[in-house]
C-alpha cells in the first residue's frame, strides 16, 4: 500500500474531547482524540465511524497545550483484546514521574480500527448515574440510553470487512495518525518514542521495519525514522510472534500451519472467525462484561454484587461463569454450586474475574489483592494447582504463576476484597501449606483497575480483535502480507527499554538490560499503583519516565 499525499488535519477532521477523571494522580489531564483518516476502498463496506482513528491523550496539566511542544511523546500500541483505556495508570504515573525532573511528556494510548464497533454508551450512562443496573439494562434489557437502544453484538457476517484489516493496515494507521498529528518528520524522530504492551511490542517491531512510501531507497518515511526510541511493556520489540512468549491462541495454530491461502479462503467464507472469539470467556460479550463489572466495583465497591443474577442467563455467560468459578472438574460437570450461590461484594466479584489468584488466563491477570470473609480453597480447575506449579513453561505462560483460590461456602457469608496494600496477615493457604499470596505479590489497586475499566470513552478491552492481525504476523513470510517490512535493521536503529513483569511473559525469557518488576503479572505493567507495598515508587513508570527524559 503506497502512501497518499501528506495532509494537514482540518478543524472538522479532528475532534478532541476532555475526559473527566477521578484518578488520584490529579496532575495529569486526559482527552479523547478522533482524527478522520478514511480506510481504503479495498477494505470493503464498513461503518463510517471506522474511518476515524482514535487515541487517549494523557499529558501534564502544566505542560504545553500543543503536543509538538512537549518534551517527549510516547505512542503506545495495545495488546490482544486490549483498548486504549488499559494504559490509564501507567500513563499517569509515567507523566507524573517525568514532571519531577522538570519534563513535560505525553502518552498517546492508541485504539485500533476495530474498536469503532464498540458501543460504550451503557457503561458511560451507568457511570453518570452511579448505577451499574443502567448499563445492564441497556446491554441486556433493551432499555434506552440517550434516546437509542443497544443494537446488539455484531456477528461474524457483520464484520466481514475486518478480514482486510491486518498487520499492514494496523501499522499504516499508526503512521498516518503520527503524520497527521505531528506533520514534521524531524520532530517525530526527535520527540517520539514508539512502543506497546504485549502484542503492541510486536506491532512496534513491524512498524520500525516498515517502508511507508513503497520506495525502500527513501528512508524519511521508514518506521524507524518516525521514532527516536522504543519501549516494550512485558513484551519484546521484534517482528515475530516469539515476543508474545508463546501466548498465541492454540485454536489458531492448526489454521496457521495450513498456510496463507487457507487462512484467506477461510476468512472470506466466514468459516474462520474474523474476530478472535470463543463460545465462552473470550468473546465480544464477555469482554464488555469486564467493563460492567469494573463499573459496579467503582461506584459500589462494598455493595452486594448481583450482576450474575441481574444479567439475563445465556449459554455464553453461564458457560463462562462455570469455567471461571468451578473449583474442580467435578463441580464443572455437575454445574453446582454456581457463582449465583455465593455472595460477593462488587469489588470481590471484579477480583474474582481478574486477579492472578482467580482468573485462569495469564494475559487477563492482575495482582489486585485477595478475597476475605469466608473459607477459601484451592481452585483446581481447569488445571490443578499442583500441576500448574510444576514449572512447565507452556502452563505457566497460559495460566500464570500463582496458585488459584476460590470461595467454598455457597449460600454462606459475604465475601469481601482486601486491596493490594491490605493483604498482610491473611490466613489463607493452599493445600501444599503455602500462602496464596503476600504483599510482595500484590501491586495493583483494585479501585484504580475498576476506574480504568469503566471511566474512559475508549475502553480497557477490545471487543472485536481482528483475527487477521495474528495470522498475518504468523504468516508474515508469505508474499503479500508483510512486504513493507523491508528495513530489517529498523529495530536496532534506535535504543529500546524492556520493562518486564516478573511473573508475566518476561519471566520466561530474561535478557541482559531488562528492567523487571518482581511480582508483576502481564497486566500489572499497565495497572500497578503509583506507590508499592515496599514504599517505593512504581518501577515500570519510573524507569519509563527516566528513559523518556534521557
Amino acid at each position: 500500500m503506497s502512501a497518499g499525499p501528506a495532509r494537514t488535519a482540518l478543524a472538522e477532521d479532528r475532534v478532541e474531547t476532555p475526559v473527566a477523571s477521578t484518578s488520584p494522580v490529579t496532575e495529569v489531564v486526559e482527552s479523547a482524540v478522533r482524527v478522520h483518516v478514511p480506510l481504503p476502498a479495498s477494505v470493503g463496506p464498513h461503518p463510517e465511524a471506522c474511518d476515524w482513528l482514535s487515541y487517549l491523550r494523557f499529558r501534564h496539566k502544566d505542560g504545553p497545550a500543543a503536543s509538538a511542544q512537549a518534551d517527549r511523546i510516547l505512542i503506545a500500541q495495545p495488546g490482544v483484546l486490549e483498548g486504549a483505556g488499559a494504559f490509564d495508570s501507567v500513563a499517569r504515573n509515567t507523566i507524573a514521574a517525568a514532571a519531577k525532573s522538570g519534563k513535560h511528556i505525553e502518552l498517546w494510548a492508541l485504539d485500533r480500527r476495530s474498536n469503532c464497533l464498540e458501543d460504550n454508551s451503557g457503561v458511560q450512562a451507568g457511570l453518570a448515574a452511579d448505577d451499574p443496573h443502567v448499563a445492564v439494562d441497556y446491554y441486556y434489557r433493551h432499555k434506552e440510553v440517550g434516546g437509542h437502544t443497544f443494537a446488539g453484538y455484531q456477528s461474524n457476517d457483520q464484520v466481514k470487512w475486518l478480514q482486510n484489516v491486518g498487520l499492514a493496515q494496523t501499522v499504516r494507521d499508526q503512521y498516518d495518525l503520527m503524520k497527521t498529528e505531528l506533520p514534521s518528520q524531524a520532530l517525530r524522530k526527535q520527540k517520539v518514542l514508539c512502543g506497546g504492551h504485549s502484542l503492541g511490542g510486536i506491532l512496534t517491531g513491524y512498524f520500525a521495519e516498515w517502508d511507508f512510501d513503497g520506495n525502500p531507497a527513501t528512508t524519511s518515511d521508514a518506521g524507524y525514522n518516525q521514532c527516536g526510541g522504543y519501549f516494550a511493556l512485558d513484551t519484546r520489540v521484534q517482528a515475530s510472534l516469539a515476543g508474545l512468549g508463546g501466548q498465541v491462541p492454540t485454536d489458531l495454530i492448526p489454521l496457521i500451519k495450513a498456510g496463507a491461502d487457507a487462512v484467506r479462503t477461510g476468512m472470506d467464507s466466514g468459516i474462520v472467525p474474523r474476530t478472535l472469539s470463543a463460545p465462552a470467556v473470550i468473546n465480544t460479550e464477555t469482554m464488555n462484561l469486564l467493563a460492567v463489572a469494573g463499573l459496579a466495583a467503582r461506584v459500589k465497591p462494598t455493595g452486594l454484587s448481583d450482576l450474575a443474577t441481574y444479567i439475563p442467563s445465556s449459554f455464553n455467560l453461564d458457560t463462562t461463569y462455570r469455567l471461571l468459578f468451578s473449583k474442580d472438574l467435578d463441580t464443572f460437570f455437575r454445574g453446582t454450586p454456581t457463582v449465583k450461590d455465593f455472595h460477593f461484594t462488587n469489588a470481590a466479584a471484579l477480583g474474582a474475574l481478574m486477579d492472578d489468584n482467580s482468573q485462569p488466563l495469564a494475559f487477563l491477570q492482575s495482582s489486585v489483592g485477595f478475597a476475605d470473609g469466608g473459607r477459601l480453597v484451592d481452585k483446581d480447575f481447569p488445571v490443578p494447582n499442583d500441576l500448574a506449579q510444576a514449572g512447565m513453561p507452556f502452563l505457566r505462560n497460559l495460566l500464570g504463576t500463582e496458585r488459584k483460590a476460590m470461595p467454598d461456602e455457597p449460600n454462606g457469608p459475604l465475601y469481601t476484597w482486601r486491596n493490594y496494600d491490605d493483604v498482610a496477615g491473611l490466613p489463607y493457604k493452599s493445600k501444599d501449606g503455602q500462602p496464596f499470596t503476600s504483599p510482595a505479590k500484590e501491586v495493583t489497586d483494585i479501585g484504580e483497575l475498576a476506574r480504568s475499566l469503566s471511566e474512559h470513552p475508549l475502553d480497557f478491552t477490545e471487543d472485536y480483535f481482528p483475527t487477521k492481525i495474528i495470522t498475518d504476523i504468523a504468516l508474515a513470510a508469505a508474499p503479500g502480507i508483510a512486504d513493507g517490512a523491508v528495513h530489517t535493521d529498523g529495530i536496532q536503529a534506535n535504543p529500546t527499554i524492556n520493562l518486564e513483569a516478573g511473573d508475566g511473559i518476561g519471566f520466561s525469557d530474561p535478557q541482559p538490560g531488562d528492567i523487571t518488576a518482581p511480582g508483576y503479572q502481564h497486566l500489572d505493567v499497565l495497572t500497578a499503583a503509583a506507590t508499592q507495598n515496599n514504599g517505593q515508587p512504581e518501577p515500570i513508570s519510573t524507569n519509563l519516565a527516566r528513559f523518556a527524559n534521557s
